[in-house]
């Protein structure tokens, strides 16, 4: 079903029990994820994430995970995104209060939703039930098809076509690398169920990619 980011976005802020911004601010986050160069942090990717939260609904109460968080978290999470600056997700949080608190939510939760965006750096552990949440939909692409998972794999590559392909085959089988040596990919159990072992074959096969590439 195509990602039909207008409803979703008046859902988001529904369930965070505020009034969506004014329309102006929901076209500039839709205009970032539409922007040149954003071959896998596009639209694509937020539409397949919120799929995840509708399937992980239940998950999401069990733990008692605020999903109105969550979701708008989601939407800020690659709001700033270029591959040529190491602070994306500190720039995207901040973007993400001033507009949370804009729309009057209390500053509790404006800090709690940019916690959530940061742990999308992906260097520590999720500190809560609702990071663990949004980490292991950030991360399911890894868990996808084969066929999307490659798919994957060669948007990485035009988001970083300036780099030369030995330091990208370099960088990128790091970052490969340590998802593979941590012990679980997947923070919750039902991800870890559904995506980690088709994860951990789709990495090993891009990691050999990269080396037969050299």
């Amino acid at each position: 079903m195509p990602f039909d980011a207008a409803t979703r976005w008046d859902r988001s802020w529904a369930a965070l029990g505020l009034p969506a911004p004014a329309p102006g601010v929901r076209d500039q986050v839709i205009a970032a994820y539409r922007a040149p160069g954003r071959a896998y942090h596009s639209l694509q990717h937020l539409g397949e994430c919120f799929e995840r939260l509708d399937e992980a609904g239940e998950l999401a109460e069990a733990g008692g995970v605020a999903g109105g968080e969550v979701a708008v978290a989601l939407w800020f999470h690659d709001a700033v995104y270029d591959t040529r600056r190491s602070d994306n997700e500190q720039a995207s949080a901040a973007w993400a209060s001033e507009v949370v608190r804009g729309a009057g939510a209390a500053p509790d939760t404006a800090r709690r939703i940019e916690r959530l965006i940061l742990a999308t750096r992906h260097d520590l552990p999720p500190a809560t039930p609702a990071e663990a949440l949004l980490v292991d939909i950030d991360l399911a692409i890894l868990g996808s098809v084969p066929a999307r998972y490659d798919e994957y794999e060669r948007q990485i590559r035009d988001e970083y076509a300036w780099v030369p392909a030995p330091d990208f085959r370099a960088g990128r089988g790091a970052v490969l690398e340590r998802f593979l040596s941590r012990p679980f990919i997947y923070s919750t159990a039902p991800f870890r169920a559904r995506f980690e072992a088709r994860a951990r074959a789709n990495l090993s096969r891009a990691l050999e990619a990269l080396a037969g590439a050299a």
